[in-house]
């Protein structure tokens, strides 16, 4: 009985389970066959989880160019087997079928819209004309059952005084501070 190369042993005598003993007992078919039998099972774990990765870090469309790039490299390899035709149409067949997996998966995050795209336009960034905001909205619905709502207007007319520009309350405050340096 043959006996696996020295590297070999020990790469796979590191891992968890493997006893020495076991190792220099088989035989480089056995060893072969045993590569096959974990690449065929993990293999696909391992690459949904790094496309689950790349998803989260990347996002969505990173799994649809993933997706094309491979099917691309897939079909333009080559080799002299007589069934590679067909087993390039697995792989492909077990590519999608894993992308499909990913994209359904509930770990999936979902993208996130933008900021500016929820914000209200000429809405202010500042913390103390935001405050003042809701300061505005606070004393305009009090009382009453429904919450403060904080929003700009551009009604025309002239007669009602815009609440939530930055503007107004700029001048509102430019206003109090002229009034307390009076007194």
């Amino acid at each position: 009985m043959e006996h696996l190369p020295t590297n070999a042993v020990d790469m796979l005598g590191r891992r968890k389970g493997l006893h020495m003993s076991k190792l220099q007992a088989v035989t480089p078919e056995h060893l072969q066959r045993l590569k096959l039998e974990a690449s065929a099972y993990f293999g696909p774990k391992v690459l949904h989880e790094a496309l689950l990765r790349l998803c989260q870090a990347c996002g969505r469309d990173s799994l649809d160019r993933f997706e094309k790039t491979m099917v691309d490299k897939i079909e333009a390899m080559r080799d002299e087997k007589a069934d590679f035709e067909t087993i390039k149409e697995f792989a492909i067949e077990q590519l999608y079928a894993c992308v499909r997996e990913v994209s359904s998966s509930p770990d999936m995050k979902q993208p996130l819209e933008g900021a500016e795209a929820r914000r209200t336009p000429g809405r202010s960034e500042e913390p103390k004309t935001l405050e003042d905001q809701l300061q505005a909205g606070l004393e305009d619905s009090f009382p009453a059952s429904d919450p403060p709502a904080v929003v700009s207007t551009a009604i025309s007319g002239g007669a009602k005084k815009l609440v939530g520009t930055d503007e107004v309350l700029k001048k509102q405050r430019e206003e109090a501070a002229k009034n307390n340096d009076r007194s």
